[in-house]
């Protein structure tokens, strides 16, 4: 979703967080995890209860979009399937590390069902399938996944 047709939410949050921190309002990037309403806001929710501190999208799907990869101080407002805004939340720590060699350390920081290895290799897999459809990748064990590692900076009680 671009920020020009985002809910007006995020334009509230970044203006709170922005007068929050006593800096100069900027429009942030906004984004909903996943790619269906459950676990968009099955994660949402894991956020904000500060269990979910990663996500990991395919390095080949950024390449495939032309995004620009994420980098450790980035702000992002992350919302719900809906786009309503519900926190901003700061990048840091990113790296690129092959699908087969992620660790079980890294499982318990994505935060998302049992929180151990199978699973989420089981529910990226899945989903790196999905991701990957329209690309002319296809998803192997050695593919490169962005482990991008994130903390809440501002949550807005009241939209």
């Amino acid at each position: 979703m671009s920020n020009r047709d985002c809910h007006l939410s995020v334009h509230r949050i970044c203006e709170a967080y922005f007068h929050h921190i006593n800096q100069p309002q900027q429009q942030l990037d906004s984004w909903h995890f996943c790619d269906n309403e459950k676990d968009a806001n099955d994660c949402l929710s894991l956020v904000i209860a500060g269990i979910k501190k990663a996500t990991s999208p395919s390095l080949w799907w950024y390449q495939a979009n032309k995004f620009e990869l994420p980098k450790v101080g980035d702000l992002n407002v992350v919302t719900d399937w809906d786009g309503v805004a519900h926190c901003i939340i700061k990048t840091v720590r990113v790296c690129v590390i092959p699908f087969d060699e992620i660790s079980a350390d890294y499982a318990i920081l994505e935060g998302e069902g049992d929180k151990s290895l199978a699973y989420w290799r089981k529910v990226h897999w899945d989903y790196y399938h999905r991701e990957l459809a329209d690309t002319g990748f296809t998803p192997q064990k050695s593919m490169p996944i962005i482990c991008e590692e994130f903390e809440v900076v501002y949550r807005l009680k009241h939209l």
